[in-house]
């Protein structure tokens, strides 16, 4: 899907999102620890001006391979739920920037704890073809229970009775993030990722990276 023909009213952004969770696949073929994981991030200036940034890091030493950075024009309006089409443009050219292929792509938000079960990393899976998944700093849909304290707890996220997610604690006595799945990766080894992503801060060091690369864009 180019800008082309991208959607411009909600009531066509809701249809796409419709049309394309069907192709949303979790069949997890991942190594347990891929070689690289690259997170995505946008920053907005006063403007409705997008930066978009994607970094990608060695897994093992979280040391920075490639990064790329894409300015853009928001080219829809901001609508719970459907901020995926303001970012994905940029994003997606940012992505096409990068000389090698992601492992498996880290994004800011939300796969399937989403109303219609396809937030940005689901899109951005489907689109791309690659492995992805949603670590979101707040929650979005569902409800759960407090995890334990201890880094490494967590909770079921939960919506209509369907388990969406999960709440993760990524340090001890941190607020939890939430996890979810978005394309070719299965929940638990999301978790299992977003963990070996977190030896230090609350974040995952790739939304770390690229927040602050796409915030750098912007100036």
């Amino acid at each position: 899907m180019h800008t082309g023909d991208w959607p411009k009213t909600a009531e066509e952004a809701r249809a796409v999102q419709e049309r394309l969770r069907d192709l949303v696949d979790l069949t997890d073929d991942l190594p347990a620890l891929p070689p690289t994981v690259t997170g995505l991030d946008v920053a907005y200036d006063e403007s409705d001006g997008i930066a978009a940034a994607v970094v990608t890091l060695e897994t093992a030493g979280l040391t920075v391979v490639e990064a790329r950075t894409h300015r853009a024009k928001a080219v829809f309006p901001y609508e719970p739920g459907l901020f995926a089409f303001r970012e994905l443009p940029p994003l997606l050219a940012a992505l096409e920037g990068l000389a090698h292929t992601p492992d498996v792509l880290v994004c800011d938000g939300h796969g399937l704890a989403h109303p219609r079960r396809f937030g940005l990393a689901c899109h951005l899976g489907v689109l791309t073809g690659l492995p992805a998944f949603g670590v979101g700093k707040t929650r979005f849909v569902g409800t759960h229970d407090e995890p334990e304290q201890a880094r490494g707890s967590s909770a079921p996220l939960a919506d209509a009775g369907e388990e969406v997610g999960a709440v993760l604690r990524t340090q001890d006595g941190v607020k939890p993030v939430y996890v979810s799945a978005g394309h070719r990766i299965g929940l638990a080894h999301a978790c299992r990722l977003t963990l070996a992503l977190t030896p230090r801060y609350r974040l995952p060091e790739t939304t770390r990276q690229a927040d602050r690369l796409s915030r750098a864009a912007l100036r």
